[in-house]
């Protein structure tokens, strides 16, 4: 069940996120010039997530249809063709690719979402006029520089920093520039990797008491503690817990392996149904437990605030 979690959690799982963060640190950057992709169902792990730690991608959903993006997709390529390659466009076909704009939620096309280091940023519908469209790419380098992205530097930069006839400036400017490892993260991840979620627990604690606001270490404690619990879950979990339905524990381990084959739904209703049922005490570790999907998943999930809503409500 540890495998299926990754999806469970989507963009906001630690370990999913060093895994694809690792795979782009090998992976090749986009070949000259092709500042623009067209992105399906089976690249997008590799030339959108893998390739968000590298640039900021903008996802451009279209179809052959869809008049306004015909407006939209050339002024997007022509800005990714200014920037020289410090953001890529993904153009994705929503024609060709249902299950990517089933799973982005896309109402409408065109449609433009951002991802930068694992995480999706909301964008816009609609074609933007250029301008707008311009101050928006701004706003995005800026947010990918403060998550430590910058991408690789332009002709100019290189000239500038290394000196066009510097020796080996073309290699250097197509490296762009390196950002040092958190070598406490990576004797956690080593720990995690290892299934020594005591030692992973434990280092990241460390990293938590000297610096107790690092939202990472947080996060990754918090899926540590739940991959842990994971390991240790029964096949059968769910039967026991519809078996005995205010059993506390057997209904949080039950929602446990639903969070784990992304049924985040029906943990939320299990739960939520659960905290109607006991009373006192016996709810705090369910409210606990449902704070705690809350964090994994991240606010920006639509599951999570109506989840609050009926919690809150449910409690009060």
């Amino acid at each position: 069940m540890a495998a299926a979690m990754s999806g469970a959690v989507d963009l906001a799982a630690v370990k999913a996120r060093s895994e694809a963060a690792a795979r782009a640190a090998t992976a090749p950057p986009p070949s000259g010039g092709k500042f623009v992709i067209d992105v399906s169902e089976a690249s997008f792990q590799s030339e959108v997530l893998d390739r968000s730690f590298q640039v900021p991608v903008l996802l451009d959903l279209w179809a052959d249809w869809c008049e306004p993006c015909k407006q939209l997709s050339p002024l997007l390529e022509k800005l990714a063709n200014e920037a020289g390659g410090r953001f890529v466009v993904a153009k994705i076909d929503v024609e060709a690719n249902q299950q990517i704009a089933q799973m982005l939620q896309v109402q409408s096309i065109p449609t433009v979402f951002a991802v930068i280091g694992g995480q999706l940023v909301p964008g816009f519908q609609g074609a933007l006029p250029e301008p707008q469209l311009r101050e928006f790419i701004v706003a995005l380098l800026d947010a990918a520089q403060q998550a430590g992205l910058s991408g690789p530097p332009t002709a100019a930069d290189a000239d500038t920093e290394a000196g066009a006839d510097a020796p080996g400036g073309e290699a250097d400017a197509a490296a762009g520039p390196l950002v040092p490892e958190d070598e406490r993260f990576t004797a956690a991840e080593q720990a995690l990797e290892a299934g020594n979620f005591d030692l992973a627990t434990e280092r990241y604690n460390a990293i938590l008491l000297s610096e107790p606001a690092n939202v990472d270490a947080r996060l990754a404690l918090l899926q540590v503690g739940l991959l842990k619990r994971l390991s240790a879950l029964p096949p059968d979990a769910r039967a026991k817990a519809d078996a005995a339905p205010d059993d506390v524990e057997l209904q949080l381990a039950a929602a446990d392996a639903e969070v784990a084959e992304n049924e985040v739904e029906a943990a939320f209703a299990r739960l939520i149904a659960l905290v109607k049922r006991v009373r006192g005490e016996a709810r705090m570790p369910i409210r606990d437990r449902m704070v705690e999907y809350f964090e994994l998943l991240g606010p920006d999930d639509p599951r999570v605030p109506p989840a609050r809503r009926e919690l809150a409500n449910a409690l009060f």
